[in-house]
């Protein structure tokens, strides 16, 4: 058993998982999306990225192109609730919740891509 590759899927995996638990619960309630689970979700991402900078095949391409892609939303829907609780003060209302969970929403098909993508190379590649 290859251990890099166990952390490699392990973090893959957990961003998703972690994602997915964010965005589940009615869409523009703010009870139903803890802002803590939501700095995991960022920060399991960040980390996933990184650990598929090393890669140079296609395959790693395609996987860096998630992991960005998944980022930019999250780190756009972090802004989003930044400018709305700190600077405009106008608060979570479900208009504002709406656009961080679409967000999130988003960057969470990416990491479905990338699992699935990572899931297809496991099953060509064989033992």
């Amino acid at each position: 058993m290859n251990v890099e590759k166990v952390v490699f899927g392990f973090f893959i995996i957990l961003a998703l998982t972690l994602n997915f638990g964010f965005v589940v619960g009615e869409i523009e309630n703010p009870d139903h999306h803890d802002i803590y689970e939501f700095y995991a979700v960022i920060l399991v991402n960040l980390l996933a990225m990184g650990l598929k900078l090393g890669d140079r095949s296609q395959i790693g391409a395609l996987l860096l192109a998630t992991s960005l892609v998944a980022n930019l939303q999250l780190i756009s829907a972090a802004f989003v609730w930044t400018m709305a609780v700190h600077v405009t003060e106008t608060g979570l209302t479900p208009g504002v919740m709406a656009s961080i969970v679409s967000l999130a929403a988003g960057a969470l098909l990416a990491n479905i891509v990338s699992v699935v993508m990572l899931v297809a190379d496991s099953l060509m590649s064989g033992r």
